[in-house]
């Protein structure tokens, strides 16, 4: 369910998902993207999107992101299957609308805000696009669940999205801060699942968001999503920090963040030079918080006894080479070159995709925080017959072999102090890993860089 637009661009996909023709501004963003024209879609995320649609013939529409090197792009694209004469499917019709550039997110966005906007943006069964008011442009869903809403939400254009999704435990009525409402349970009619919406703002540094992304996700799959996936127990989902403390901690640090970002951005006022620092200062601690709770959430889930993860048919390549895409600014920040598979790589594997990319986020994340500048950092795939490979190498320190009998264990952090880690992001990424009936292990020399590798089990029907 897709609202009318202007259309900003329309190309065509063949059945190798290879772009033959584009226009502008797509045609130029597969081409800074490192893509031909003709050649294979080069955005990641609409190649996904394409591939699905083919595979499934039906249409598809939502948001998608990728960055070009100097800007992040924002845009609603929807995708339509063409059948020939005797039933195939040639390829795709793409229809680019709401197009969004801005400039890269800046360390201002932390690591866990990123990770976080990728793995919500493949869980959402709803995505929505809002004006800077909040008010709905766009709605599209695929889930049975939601087909009540969406409908309502397409009917009312221009309404508020919060009368068709009423937040639970907010007393104040709208305008609130988008922080406010980030991350807060909603009450979806027609739907007996647990629903939580997350809004991706579009912004420039020193400005209000021009705009949001609104995703509706429920942590409960809806049945058949997944291989063999079943709800989850409710004894899971009760979890102290991750579903009763969170919610509490989260809505009064938002509201730290967005005063302090309010004051640090003189949207409130001009104020001295060091105030703004000042403001700028606490704003990252709220954010290293909201950071540590997301991790302390993490801890909790893993180690919960009913914990299992929710097995599905991926792509090793594609996984790795959305990790790399969400950290590239943060690596050239530090002139370190993240070389990541090619498009034409395939390695099929049978794990969950958010628990994967969540891994691999870690991982990459670690790499550039401990290399030097101006270095590299490596992500290969191996095939092992039953099991398939991720290696992340960097050429950092590396680790030596007590270090290496200690570097998965809960809170360690060998020694450093002050790069804003819990030491929790390793010892969650290896429960993680044999939660899928695979391993994360680490190969070092002190001096000679690390190669952290990570097993799941292959497909074997890909």
């Amino acid at each position: 369910m897709q609202a009318g637009g202007t259309i900003l661009a329309r190309a065509v996909s063949d059945p190798e998902d290879r772009l033959l023709t584009a226009e502008e501004p797509l045609a130029g963003l597969q081409l800074r993207c490192g893509g031909e024209l003709p050649g294979t879609i080069a955005v990641p995320e609409l190649l996904e999107l394409v591939r699905k649609a083919r595979r499934y013939r039906f249409r598809l529409a939502r948001a998608i992101s990728a960055n070009d090197g100097s800007d992040t792009i924002t845009a609603w694209v929807e995708v339509e299957p063409r059948e020939d004469e005797i039933g195939g499917t040639p390829g795709c019709d793409i229809v680019v609308r709401n197009w969004q550039s801005s400039p890269l997110p800046s360390e201002e966005i932390s690591f866990a805000e990123r990770r976080r906007m990728m793995t919500d943006r493949h869980l959402a069964e709803l995505t929505a696009q809002l004006d800077g008011s909040q008010r709905l442009l766009t709605a599209v869903t695929d889930s049975p669940d939601l087909a009540q809403v969406a409908a309502r939400m397409e009917d009312g254009i221009g309404r508020l999205w919060t009368d068709f999704l009423p937040p639970e435990n907010v007393t104040h009525k709208q305008p609130l801060h988008w922080r406010l409402l980030d991350g807060t349970r909603v009450s979806v009619e027609g739907s007996d699942r647990p629903w939580r919406i997350t809004l991706i703002p579009h912004i420039r540094p020193g400005f209000d968001p021009s705009g949001f992304e609104l995703l509706l996700i429920s942590d409960e799959p809806q049945a058949g999503d997944v291989m063999g996936a079943n709800p989850i127990e409710p004894a899971l989902r009760r979890s102290l920090v991750g579903q009763d403390l969170s919610p509490v901690l989260r809505q009064p640090i938002s509201r730290i963040i967005a005063n302090a970002e309010t004051i640090r951005t003189r949207l409130a006022g001009p104020i001295p030079d060091a105030y703004a620092d000042y403001a700028g200062e606490i704003a990252s601690a709220g954010k290293l918080l909201l950071d540590l709770l997301e991790d302390l959430a993490d801890l909790e889930v893993v180690e919960s006894e009913n914990f299992s993860t929710a097995p599905d048919h991926i792509d090793l390549s594609e996984v790795a080479r959305q990790a790399a895409g969400i950290l590239n600014v943060r690596a050239r920040e530090k002139g370190i070159v993240i070389d990541a598979p090619q498009v034409a790589e395939s390695l099929p594997a049978v794990a969950e995709f958010r628990r994967v990319l969540q891994i691999l986020l870690n991982l990459i994340g670690n790499a550039i925080r401990y290399s030097r500048e101006k270095s590299r950092i490596w992500l290969r795939l191996e095939s092992l017959g039953s099991m398939a490979r991720v290696i992340v190498a960097d050429q950092g320190p590396g680790l030596s072999e007590e270090q290496q009998a200690r570097v998965f264990e809960k809170f360690e952090r060998l020694g450093r102090s002050g790069d804003g880690g819990s030491g929790l992001g390793l010892y969650i990424s290896r429960s993680l890993a044999r939660a899928m009936g695979g391993e994360l292990s680490v190969e070092s020399s002190p001096g000679q860089g690390a190669r952290f590798i990570l097993d799941v089990p292959a497909d074997r029907e890909a």
